[in-house]
């Protein structure tokens, strides 16, 4: 269903208000987007980042409007992850079946491209313009130096907030009656930190490969970029004993890096920098509702639904609201009312349950990929799901690797786990997973046998 053509302000020039503005000039609309920062293609990325995995929402999302292919170009699948656990060889895990992957992307230079193709389809971008105050019945917004400074008004017909977990537009309607609100910060910080190429531009370690350092309270997570480098996050608790706090010279970093991290050891000097030079970021937890003002304004993306980082589906849930949206653009044509409280209806279960996911997934990843009872349940679900590939897709493969409802693959995740319970009870399972009693057992409480 065709649309009229709006005047629509998006706020925020970060992947999903760049992405979200493609597809509204693609219906015709006239889009802005304000952004109070300068614009990312004339600085240096603050070394603040994690480097995103590209998984097949997202993927869908860009097909959408013909850009699966050019974003490949900046990008570099990874089929496994390389557990680097300490006193042991690197070990490799396939994430899926053959020829699943997902892909990983530099933020900064995502963001940048994404900024290209959104000019290239007619966006005007204004840099440098801090939105203080939106009229949320009439879509207006309001621009200015300071806080104090004399203000700018602007009219349009919709506004769309896409400006982050911090966002100005929701912190306006969260002034309104009746808005649900909560944060949730954990207690773990994390910092970028970088690994080099080598001197002929090659990759250090498998380029294709996810590479976790699991240890306990913290963690270390490398991903491979397309000039030979490496963006790592390091994750670690705030206070205690090791701690941030508790490394204060670039010394304790050498010492500390030397200590848990010891196959990193050729670039511990330039990590021990980088500890220093790089900013310690907050992870959080946001929820909110609504997401919609009557027909004049909508959230999309972190400022409805921020989530930790630990299943690396923020961006792509972000581009799943926009992909959602569109369905209902489709739909609906101009009935901007029936499009945005379906796209809040549908979208909100699905933020909810991919943060719950998400959460659980950082306790997976620092505290249980070494241990050996978890590992034994990821090999019996791997090799139950391999001769029953349609009654078994694991919960990682159901949110990485469809796109079927986060809510289902929570549901099923949830239910999935509670058979796992039974099964490693089973005596001598250690020793006698791969067995037809095993299989049996599994095929039983799934109201199969």
């Amino acid at each position: 269903m065709t649309q009229t053509p709006k005047n629509i302000a998006i706020i925020g020039s970060g992947l999903v208000g760049s992405l979200l503005a493609i597809y509204l000039r693609k219906k015709g609309h006239s889009v802005t987007v304000f952004d109070r920062r300068p614009d990312i293609r004339t600085i240096k990325f603050s070394g603040r980042s994690i480097n995103l995995a590209m998984s097949n929402r997202g993927w869908r999302s860009l097909r959408k409007v013909g850009l699966e292919e050019r974003i490949k170009e900046i990008a570099i699948p990874l089929d496994k992850r390389a557990m680097h656990v300490n006193d042991k060889p690197v070990y490799f895990q396939k994430y899926g079946k053959e020829g699943e992957a997902i892909w990983s992307i530099s933020r900064g230079i995502l963001n940048k491209k994404m900024i290209d193709l959104a000019e290239e389809a007619g966006v005007e971008f204004r840099f440098n313009e801090k939105v203080w105050d939106v009229n949320l019945p009439e879509a207006k917004i309001y621009t200015g130096e300071t806080e104090k400074s004399e203000w700018k008004e602007y009219q349009y017909d919709i506004i769309f907030g896409c400006d982050g977990a911090f966002s100005r537009v929701r912190h306006k309607m969260q002034r309104r009656s009746r808005f649900d609100y909560s944060q949730d910060f954990i207690d773990v910080g994390y910092k970028e930190l970088t690994i080099p190429a080598n001197e002929d531009g090659t990759h250090k370690l498998d380029k294709n490969s996810f590479h976790i350092w699991p240890r306990g309270k913290f963690m270390l997570i490398a991903m491979p970029n397309i000039d030979g480098s490496f963006t790592c996050t390091l994750f670690l608790p705030f206070e205690g004993e090791v701690s941030f706090e508790s490394i204060t010279t670039e010394e304790a970093a050498r010492m500390f890096f030397a200590t848990y991290f010891p196959n990193v050891r050729k670039d511990i000097e330039n990590l021990s920098q980088d500890f220093f030079k790089n900013p310690t970021s907050a992870m959080v937890t946001m929820k909110c509702y609504p997401w919609t003002y009557w027909d004049k304004v909508a959230l999309v993306g972190d400022s409805a639904h921020a989530i930790v980082p630990f299943y690396g589906q923020g961006m792509n849930a972000g581009f799943e609201d926009i992909y959602v949206l569109n369905e209902f653009m489709e739909a609906h044509g101009d009935d901007w009312n029936t499009i945005f409280e379906k796209y809040q209806e549908e979208r909100k279960p699905n933020a909810d349950a991919i943060a719950e996911l998400s959460y659980r997934n950082f306790v997976e990843m620092s505290s249980k990929t070494a241990d050996p009872k978890f590992l034994l349940q990821k090999k019996i679900e791997k090799w139950f799901s391999t001769k029953h590939p349609d009654k078994w897709i694991p919960v990682y493969s159901r949110v990485t690797f469809s796109e079927r409802p986060y809510t289902e693959a929570l549901a099923i995740g949830d239910e999935q786990e509670s058979i796992m319970k039974e099964v490693l009870k089973m005596p001598n399972i250690e020793s006698e997973w791969e067995t037809k009693e095993v299989e049996n057992k599994i095929l039983e409480l799934l109201g199969d046998s």
